[in-house]
Order: structure tokens, then C-alpha cells, then sequence
């Protein structure tokens, strides 16, 4: 099975995680609201539907959802 297209990196020690599409680096999320505008820019403007997709994204590194640091 081919890994999902949108990764959610672990949370960083200062809050936020880094949001990667397909390797490349879309920026740092703080919350759900700006993972949806990296994914919108992105040209996925049905982005809050895949969000809980484990086909289109990866959660890793702590809870899906979460962007406080650990």
C-alpha cells in the first residue's frame, strides 16, 4: 500500500506541526484551520473531508488533531 500523500508531522517542541504534500513542505500548522488553508492552497479545497482519511493523510507523531507541544 502506497503511504499517504499528506503527512502531519509530529508536533514540535514549540507547538505546531510541519505539513508536508507528497514530500514537499507546505508549512507550519498550528491548528486545523491551517492545515485546511495549506491544503486549499494546495489546490484541495475539499481538504476538511480528508482530514480523518487515512488514505490522504498521516497523522504521526501524536494525536490526530493535536498541535500543542508533547
Amino acid at each position: 500500500m502506497a503511504s499517504a500523500p499528506i503527512v502531519v508531522h509530529p508536533p514540535l517542541g514549540t507547538g505546531g506541526r510541519r505539513v508536508t504534500v507528497r514530500g514537499q513542505v507546505l508549512g507550519l500548522a498550528h491548528s486545523d484551520t491551517d492545515l485546511l488553508e495549506f491544503l486549499r492552497r494546495a489546490g484541495l479545497p475539499d481538504g476538511e473531508q480528508l482530514l480523518d482519511d487515512k488514505a490522504w493523510v498521516q497523522w504521526r507523531g501524536g494525536r490526530a488533531h493535536h498541535y500543542e507541544a508533547a
